[in-house]
């Protein structure tokens, strides 16, 4: 039996993943401890989580109701973080992944599935030099759960588009938007979610998993959206991690928005949208490898139709609700990174330009900063 507590409002929940980062190497560091240690004796109240990587802290909102109130939550972290990586002379970074850093030399987290999950995922699972943002969502029933996951993906590279800023790898311009995508979706837990009708269906598949040992392994499942039933929440975990505040505020609010609209949705008995299962693995393919520039497939006629037309209107249809849900200027934001240029094409004209990632770290670092 998969426990689903349920929330009664569509409350809001946010974790951001930033890495630490030697600014005269740029290279990471596996300090993290030590950071969430300094701030946690400073700021006991600020929710931390030491995460996969021993680079890697996680900032970690209360319950929220609106997206400014999370925002404002991460920001007063960050800040005591930032202020706990100076003192080790470190700084934070934040993006999907890392242009340069060898995976051989970063330790995993003192945890003990971390290690499980290494040993039995060996080379890709060493690999996972990435970060990401998860942003939770109450929802009152968890006969909603499927139903809103799977409209959910049909937005899959709206989202990712936004936000993707991995371009770079062991050095090289991979010439995706966002290789975390690609390199995340190597094991055997992650990646697409399969398409349930019910919430007994996803009892059954859970059911099926820990029969065969794969829960013993890993912990959970790692889907780009998964239920989050201890919280009562759908779980989106598509975004890259972004370098700044300001980014992330705009596909929370999305996010945010989304689920809400699908929500009352199925309030008004409407039918959701949903894609086949080919055309939802195509957009996410097309969203890591182009970000900004994908032409995505929107209906299940094969209808395509540039990302960046398609999160215009968006913002307009999402706007009235935003402006309820108490997120608008935060949707508007959206609007800026297709105007302004998302992570993965600022990073990746840094490094065309001077030919190094230094540049790219650099500019990447100074934002968090901002």
């Amino acid at each position: 039996m998969q426990e689903f507590h349920a929330s009664a409002q569509p409350t809001l929940g946010v974790e951001w993943e930033v890495a630490l980062i030697d600014p005269v190497t740029r290279d990471l560091v596996s300090r993290a401890a030590d950071v969430v240690a300094l701030v946690q004796a400073e700021h006991p109240e600020i929710h931390l989580e030491r995460e996969f990587l021993a680079n890697t802290v996680e900032l970690v909102t209360p319950v929220c109701h609106t997206v400014p109130e999370a925002v404002a939550s991460l920001r007063v972290a960050l800040d005591a973080v930032k202020a706990a990586a100076d003192s080790l002379g470190l700084k934070l970074w934040g993006s999907g992944s890392h242009p340069f850093c060898d995976f051989r030399t970063q330790p995993t987290s003192d945890k003990g599935h971390y290690s499980e999950i290494i040993e039995r995922t060996r080379y890709w699972g060493n690999q996972m030099l990435i970060w990401g943002i998860h942003t939770h969502v109450g929802i009152s029933d968890k006969e909603r759960v499927w139903p809103i996951i799977n409209a959910l993906l049909t937005k899959f590279p709206h989202l990712l588009a936004l936000t993707a800023s991995s371009p770079g790898w062991e050095g090289i311009d991979t010439g995706y938007a966002s290789n975390r995508t690609m390199l995340y979706q190597q094991l055997p837990t992650a990646g697409l979610p399969y398409q349930f009708q019910s919430w007994s269906e996803w009892e059954d598949y859970m059911r099926d998993q820990d029969r065969s040992g794969v829960i013993n392994h890993t912990g959970s499942m790692h889907f780009d959206i998964r239920p989050a039933g201890k919280w009562g929440t759908v779980e989106v975990r598509i975004c890259d991690s972004t370098s700044n505040l300001r980014e992330l505020a705009a596909a929370v609010a999305l996010t945010h928005c989304l689920v809400v609209h699908y929500d009352r949705m199925l309030d008004r008995g409407e039918e959701l949208p949903s894609l086949q299962d080919w055309h939802v693995a195509e957009n996410k393919w097309r969203a890591a490898r182009y970000g900004l520039d994908a032409l995505v497939i929107t209906s299940r006629a094969t209808e395509e139709r540039l990302v960046t037309d398609e999160l215009r209107d968006l913002v307009a249809e999402l706007s009235p609700l935003a402006r309820e849900l108490g997120c608008y200027d935060e949707l508007q934001l959206v609007l800026e990174i297709i105007d302004t240029g998302a992570g993965y094409q600022r990073q990746r004209e840094l490094f065309q330009q001077h030919g190094s990632w230094y540049p790219a770290v650099d500019a990447t670092i100074a934002e968090m900063y901002r």
